[in-house]
């Protein structure tokens, strides 16, 4: 399985779950995954783990409802490029996701970042992924 897709599959699964946390395996693109998802308030926070080295921890992001329910700040994630297909996208052609209130994350030369962002600085690269 892709090492993006793993680690996306875990934060979905662990979110239906209602889990507060989930590790995956550390690698410099999960981790850059992961950053862009928290600075687009999709998680709470993401930090290499201090017991294992080789782990990423990610504090899962939730919406209170009432004093009993919460809803999960990811509702689906959507793996674009796969590793039988590559997705490659130029600047002009990235969209919103859901009316922009969904992210794509694409890997660029400058790093990974999300689709406005690249959008903004005219890169493109590989699509990897859309979260709302």
């Amino acid at each position: 399985m892709d090492k993006i897709s793993e680690m996306l599959v875990k934060i979905k699964n662990a979110q239906t779950s209602g889990h507060q946390k989930v590790l995956v395996s550390f690698s410099k693109l999960k981790f850059a995954v992961a950053k862009v998802l928290e600075k687009e308030g999709f998680v709470e926070s993401v930090s290499r783990n201090d017991d294992e080295k080789s782990m990423i921890k990610i504090i899962l992001k939730y919406y209170k409802i009432s004093s009993t329910k919460k809803i999960p700040a990811i509702t689906d994630l959507k793996k674009i490029s796969k590793a039988g297909r590559r997705v490659y996208i130029k600047s002009k052609d990235i969209r919103n996701v859901k009316n922009k209130f969904g992210r794509a994350i694409i890997s660029t030369s400058k790093g990974v970042m999300s689709g406005e962002e690249s959008r903004k600085l005219g890169l493109g690269g590989e699509y990897l992924c859309e979260v709302w």
